[in-house]
């Protein structure tokens, strides 16, 4: 797309077409151009937004525009939020079903004759037992489990697995406190025995229930990162289907402007043939390459090189003619600049010249590769040669 741009923003403004007689074609012209240059710019943002959501976590926040693009293109990408939803919904179902069965154990537990001391909260200051916070880093007790299982702020267990662990730390805190020839101690133990062997019986149940949830987590995950892969392919798609069509209105425009395009003079393209004799030889490459664009038989790499300058088209030679200015002028600022500094580099300049030698040696071997090509064509046309 740039190599189209280019000329026709040359063209434009550098003199090559001429719109005098048409003041209003030419704004038309320039204000079709602007609203292209427009729609590119928003078509690169897009392609940003796209580079920087495939970089993030598939649950990370996404763009507000690369989302909308996503839900607007690819109505699985809803579905699949969907899908999670419910799954996640019959899960929670599931989960209340196993906390459910685990309440009846609780209330197994509780209503035993030796489950009173652990049913509220130890009376710390009331029993005197001013070093329980030293040695109890987490108190429990049945009443702060029940008040969790029925709590419905969000805050409650997540899974069984949560209360579980929690009744062992009531008997466990009774046992780690108390003297193991204590009443405490052996009412702790026995009940801890109890609530094992009635935890084994739920165990099963409560595994499968993991496993399943694993296994519909991962299913859900490879369902999503599809979706958004697919999504992100449509998006590709449709950017690549709009770059098109900017393509095809620069192609429309540049027809415009080969169509416009004045004649270069004889004088013209003389400097121009004396111009590309002064090139570095990467400038001279691209020159080269510039040709070839419009001339596929024209062998810009080959060892020998025969331009006719004459032969070349007028869009060929104002693409050249503005290529050529552009180049000549970073090159002498280089040249501006390495001067500048000769007095600081001599050692340098000195300990590389060898090199330095062997690269001018080549530059001007293309150089005078390309002059000799552009005086011998300029020669058979009876022209005057470039000096």
């Amino acid at each position: 797309m740039e190599q189209m741009e280019a000329p026709i923003l040359d063209a434009i403004y550098g003199g090559a077409v001429n719109f005098t007689d048409n003041g209003a074609e030419a704004e038309s012209f320039k204000h079709r151009v602007d609203e292209i240059f427009v729609k590119v710019d928003k078509l690169e943002q897009r392609v940003n937004e796209i580079e920087q959501s495939t970089k993030k976590q598939p649950n990370a926040c996404k763009s507000s525009s690369t989302a909308k693009d996503k839900d607007k293109h690819i109505p699985s990408m809803k579905k699949q939020q969907q899908d999670v939803a419910c799954r996640e919904a019959a899960a929670a179902k599931r989960m209340q079903e196993l906390m459910r069965h685990f309440g009846t154990i609780l209330c197994q537990i509780t209503q035993h004759k030796w489950a009173w001391p652990f049913l509220q909260p130890v009376d710390v200051e009331g029993l005197g037992l001013h070093d329980y916070y030293k040695v109890i880093d987490k108190p429990m007790d049945f009443s702060t489990i029940k008040n969790q299982m029925e709590a419905k702020d969000g805050t409650g267990y997540k899974n069984v697995r949560e209360i579980c662990a929690d009744v062992r730390l009531v008997f466990k805190n009774a046992m780690k406190y108390n003297d193991e020839r204590s009443d405490v101690h052996v009412m702790a133990k026995t009940l801890l025995a109890k609530f094992e062997e009635k935890w084994l019986q739920l165990l099963p149940k409560v595994t499968e229930e993991e496993k399943r949830l694993e296994e519909e987590e991962a299913e859900a995950q490879l369902k999503m990162q599809l979706a958004e892969e697919a999504a992100r392919a449509k998006m590709a798609r449709d950017l690549s289907n709009e770059l098109y069509e900017v393509d095809m209105h620069l192609e429309e425009l540049r027809e415009m402007v080969v169509q416009k395009c004045r004649k270069m003079s004889t004088e013209e393209k003389r400097k121009l043939g004396v111009a590309l004799t002064r090139l570095s030889p990467e400038d001279l490459t691209k020159a080269l390459d510039i040709v070839a664009q419009n001339n596929p038989g024209f062998q810009a790499t080959a060892d020998e090189v025969d331009l006719d300058i004459d032969a070349q088209t007028e869009s060929t030679l104002w693409r050249l003619k503005f290529f050529v200015k552009d180049a000549i002028e970073v090159q002498g600022k280089s040249s501006a600049s390495m001067g500048g500094n000769t007095n600081t580099n001599t050692n340098n300049h000195n300990s590389g010249n060898k090199t330095n030698n062997n690269l001018t040696n080549a530059t001007n071997k293309r150089k005078r590769e390309i002059s000799d090509a552009i005086v011998k064509t300029a020669k058979k046309k009876n022209k005057k040669p470039s000096p």
